[in-house]
């Protein structure tokens, strides 16, 4: 133990989950405090999401002591309670690296550890990998470390998904031995939602029978021989009321619970019973308390859900002092603005008001804002209706998360051009979170879709200009993207200024090459522009503004009176780089020898790291862009070059 560390004698014991199979029940015990201590420690100098996984610690021992992992295969939804797990399963030397570059993801991932048989960042997809995992090994499936039972570990918030539903229900059909734990703790990053989080809040209304619930449904048999004889005596008290596991049994799943998942009396005994004794799918109904064990996270709001590093003893986060607002707080104030004057205006997000902003939306405007739940493809269908209905929606998602509505956003607004305003919140690399959470696509996937108009904002005032001209647009669906973190320090409008469609804006007047940003790496190539100036070389610079429609006065104008033109942007390729060489092709350019280059992300999946490590990975700082005009113009990287 150091001054940084806390005393954990008995975790120091334990490598792998195989070193806890001699250890007694009361030594488990110990060891989750302990484990609950480490992870505490370890998210206090990396910051990352503590207080998911300070509320499954218990889960995470009992699973770990009970099951023989990496043969049984745990799959931790979303991933985001996985930190404790990860210290079990041979990376407690490494915990200290969470979400750093090189580092321990922040998520499981099947690269980093046979314990991980199953990568996950997003939420409600556990249950369908478990099942496949069950169905392969009943199949013969071969894996190194074999096949054995599959438990998902699925948290209430993630089940107000469809994926979830159709998994259950598929489960259900086939009949295979599948576990299914659900992690109740009464919320998954914002409070809960819905129909299912009340469902699941009468299970255990009346607590002094929570155990018996189950039983008196036909779980009796599964119980430890001790609750067994007090379960059938509860039958005739609980005549005439709504039994717990109604819902999951008509799934064609046996139900067990509520039970208390920190108490190990109680999860080591059924947890044991059920491996010994279950033959089709079960699921377990666990209530935990997310941030449990740390008093900061316990008070706090979201119960600790995200946090920059921090003080362990007084839970005080370090964050940097910045003089510039975030994007998502522009976004935010500026709707705000707009909805003042448009009682049309509402709002939709998919279980992230405050990471989208409109918790504040929500506060002003509560009958006008919808928290959907984790489900971004009703919450895509109900924005288009609502469209259809007369009303303003704006659907605010994160890049990565509005993925999962695609088909809706194709089907149900795009087809039927309907006036949904898609504010697309971390666009481009968005740092420690890594792959799965790169907003790198958006402008691909939707930019290729007829009727649909999409902007990016190049700093904090362009959002609040473009947040206006999404609100005064009414010809179809429009989407602006914005990065994570603060914004540039402009200078900022009062109000928003609806802008001119498909209409780019030239910001610096140059000659012989031509640099076309969209988004915030306008930054990089105006730092770009002034370094190529020291060579003596004037390039213009512009802002595209939109991706589509694209400003083809401006793009021909570039092309026509420049050497060469260069498009830079924090997108997949397919996105507007595509776009505008598909629009010089058509218009001949490349006949009269135009040099054009299209400066994209990589066609890889890049690693977490800081944003300013991920986009030199990606080659796309300013440094990077200079380097590419004088690769295009000829012209020697030492040296000087000639105007």
């Amino acid at each position: 133990m150091t001054a940084d560390t806390p005393d954990t004698p008995l975790l120091d014991r334990i490598s792998r989950p195989a070193d806890m199979k001699s250890l007694s029940d009361r030594e488990l015990r110990q060891l989750a405090d302990e484990l609950r201590s480490e992870t505490i420690s370890a998210v206090s100098v990396t910051g990352g999401h503590l207080g998911a996984g300070l509320g499954v610690v218990e889960l995470t021992v009992a699973l770990h002591a009970v099951f023989d992992t990496p043969r049984d295969k745990v799959i931790w939804d979303v991933g985001h309670q996985c930190y404790p797990h990860k210290i079990l399963t041979e990376r407690r030397d490494r915990i200290r690296t969470l979400r750093m570059k090189d580092g321990l993801s922040g998520f499981t991932k099947r690269s980093e550890s046979p314990y991980d048989p199953f990568g996950a960042a997003h939420s409600s997809t556990s249950v369908s990998a478990a099942l496949g995992f069950a169905v392969a090994r009943d199949l013969g499936g071969v894996v190194p470390e074999g096949l054995g039972d599959a438990i998902a570990v699925i948290g209430d918030g993630s089940m107000s998904a469809g994926m979830a539903y159709e998994a259950l229900n598929n489960a259900g059909h086939l009949g295979k031995r599948l576990i299914v734990i659900l992690n109740d703790n009464e919320m998954s990053i914002a409070p809960p939602v819905g129909a299912m989080s009340s469902y699941l809040s009468r299970l255990y209304a009346e607590e002094p029978f929570q155990d018996f619930k189950a039983a008196a449904k036909g779980a009796v048999s599964l119980l430890p021989e001790p609750f067994r004889e007090g379960a059938r005596r509860a039958k005739d008290m609980l005549k005439g009321m709504a039994v717990g596991g109604t819902l999951f049994e008509q799934l064609g799943f046996s139900y067990l619970g509520p039970i208390d998942g920190h108490d190990m009396d109680q999860l080591l005994p059924v947890l044991r019973t059920v491996k010994a004794r279950a033959t089709g799918p079960i699921l377990i109904h666990v209530l935990t308390k997310k941030g449990k064990g740390y008093g900061p996270a316990e008070s706090a709001r979201d119960k600790g859900h995200a946090t920059a590093k921090f003080n362990v003893v007084t839970g005080e986060q370090k964050k940097a002092p910045s003089n510039a607002p975030s994007y998502t707080r522009v976004f935010a104030d500026s709707l705000l603005q707009e909805a003042a004057g448009d009682d049309k205006i509402c709002a939709v997000t998919a279980a992230m008001p405050d990471g989208t902003g409109l918790n504040l939306f929500a506060e002003r405007y509560p009958g006008r804002c919808f928290d959907v739940g984790i489900a971004e493809q009703h919450g895509v269908t109900f924005s288009a209706a609502l469209a259809a209905g007369g009303m303003k929606p704006f659907c605010a998602m994160y890049s990565t998360f509005l993925q999962r509505g695609y088909d809706q956003v194709v089907h149900d607004v795009a087809i039927q051009r309907l006036q949904v305003r898609f504010a697309i919140d971390r666009a481009g690399l968005v740092g420690a979170d890594g792959a799965t959470h790169a907003g790198s696509f958006d402008v691909a996937y939707l930019a290729n879709l007829p009727g649909f108009v999409v902007m990016a904002a190049a700093d904090e005032a362009e959002l609040r200009h473009m947040v206006a001209t999404a609100a005064a647009y009414d010809d179809g669906p429009i989407a602006f993207r914005f990065p994570r973190g603060e914004g540039r320090g402009v200078d900022m409008p009062e109000r928003g200024v609806p802008l001119e469609i498909g209409r780019g804006r030239i910001i610096a007047q140059g000659a012989r090459v031509a640099l076309l940003s969209f988004g915030t790496r306008l930054e990089e190539t105006e730092k770009a522009a002034e370094a190529l100036r020291a060579r003596g070389i004037s390039p213009t610079v512009a802002d595209a503004r939109f991706a589509k429609p694209l400003d083809r006065e401006m793009i021909l104008s570039l092309a026509e009176n420049h050497e060469a033109l260069i498009t830079i942007e924090e997108g997949a390729i397919g996105g507007f780089g595509s776009h505008v060489a598909q629009l010089l092709a058509e218009e001949g350019v490349f006949d009269h020898g135009l040099k054009y280059r299209s400066m994209v992300l990589p066609d890889i999946f890049i690693d977490q790291a800081s944003p300013a490590d991920m986009y030199a990975v990606a080659a796309m700082n300013a440094a990077d862009i200079e380097s590419k005009v004088l690769s295009v113009l000829g012209i020697a990287q030492i040296g000087e070059a000639r105007a």
